[in-house]
């Protein structure tokens, strides 16, 4: 059987063969005698190139790192919030609520706007997107940086507050949908966006889907009783 060919594997060109040949050529004429200032000013410009380049590639690398952290932030960022309103998604809602409830007593409040499927039905989806991002302005003009706030489904939306009981939850929620109630109805909608709420309060160390059913129960309970109401848990 005859040998393979041998095949020829091109060798990486050196980015630093001239300055190396120049620090070569200046160590022999330290060695051996000769034309110092001559090879002493060939290092010099090889060196101030070899300076130039070094700077080229750290501002390069520095745009390149800049570049490559926004892109991580902006995913991050899309990870963890919801598209339409920027409101946090519930992927992100459910790490801060069991985050929250690992170190304290936590109140949640999840609110469900009502009569939201006539509102696409009446006027299309366009107009749904308008009511939804319209609670969420309202939620955070009300509630600030304090709350935890988040779309947890379609038209469902959610609170963590940490450190209240269940009376100030309460009280939260009442303040939640009264807000929302007196709030400006976006058009095409003649008449105003109302939300039912119900209000759990958990223990530190429950997790947020037992905080969560049993808000959840209490919003249908609101829903139930006529709805643009806050229930409160069992």
């Amino acid at each position: 059987m005859s040998a393979l060919p041998k095949i020829a594997v091109a060798e990486a060109p050196d980015l630093f063969g001239s300055e190396q040949a120049a620090l070569t050529a200046a160590r022999a004429v330290l060695a051996g005698g000769g034309d110092y200032q001559r090879a002493l000013g060939e290092l010099a410009g090889h060196y101030e190139r070899l300076l130039r380049e070094s700077r080229r590639l750290v501002q390069r690398s520095d745009r390149a790192e800049r570049s490559m952290n926004q892109l991580a932030s902006q995913l991050a960022y899309r990870a963890s919030h919801d598209a339409l309103t920027g409101a946090l998604n519930r992927a992100a809602v459910i790490e801060q609520a069991n985050r929250c409830l690992a170190k304290q007593d936590t109140v949640l409040v999840v609110l469900d706007i009502d009569h939201f499927k006539q509102v696409n039905d009446s006027f299309g989806h366009p107009a749904g997107d308008a009511v939804i991002q319209s609670v969420v302005r309202c939620l955070r003009q009300l509630l600030g940086a304090q709350a935890v706030i988040g779309r947890v489904g379609g038209e469902e939306f959610s609170v963590v507050w940490p450190g209240l009981d269940l009376q100030q939850g309460m009280q939260l929620g009442e303040r939640i949908r009264a807000a929302i109630a007196a709030g400006d109805c976006p058009p095409p909608l003649a008449r105003p966006v109302t939300v039912s709420v119900g209000v759990s309060w958990s223990a530190r160390g429950s997790t947020f889907e037992q905080a969560y059913s049993r808000a959840d129960q209490a919003l249908y309970r609101a829903k139930r009783g006529g709805r643009n109401a806050v229930c409160a848990a069992d």
